[in-house]
């Protein structure tokens, strides 16, 4: 069996779906923060498959930078989530009616 563009793109559909339906029935901010993650993997994934496939490395390296900042967007936004829940003492999101702390 040949595995094709198409595989690859089905494997993100589903990872992107995966994370839209976490992000739109889940209440928790963590778990919400989760599932923008795997989105944003499943991105990445169809630009590595476009780039294999294209013989180019112009994803790749695109994917690379995604991931580095990906990185500081975790310490950042993991950070504040924890910095929330000290505060209010709770990582749903109905409870967090205001911006202000």
């Amino acid at each position: 069996m040949h595995v094709g563009l198409e595989h690859f793109l089905t494997v993100s559909f589903l990872l992107f779906a995966l994370g839209l339906l976490g992000v739109i029935i889940r209440r928790n901010l963590i778990v919400m923060y989760m599932s923008l993650e795997l989105m944003l993997n499943a991105a990445n994934l169809a630009l590595v498959s476009f780039s294999r496939f294209n013989d180019k490395l112009d994803g790749q390296v695109l994917v690379f930078f995604i991931i580095t900042v990906a990185a500081a967007e975790v310490a950042v936004g993991l950070a504040l989530i924890v910095a929330l829940y000290r505060k209010r003492q709770t990582a749903h999101v109905e409870d967090l009616n205001s911006m202000k702390l």
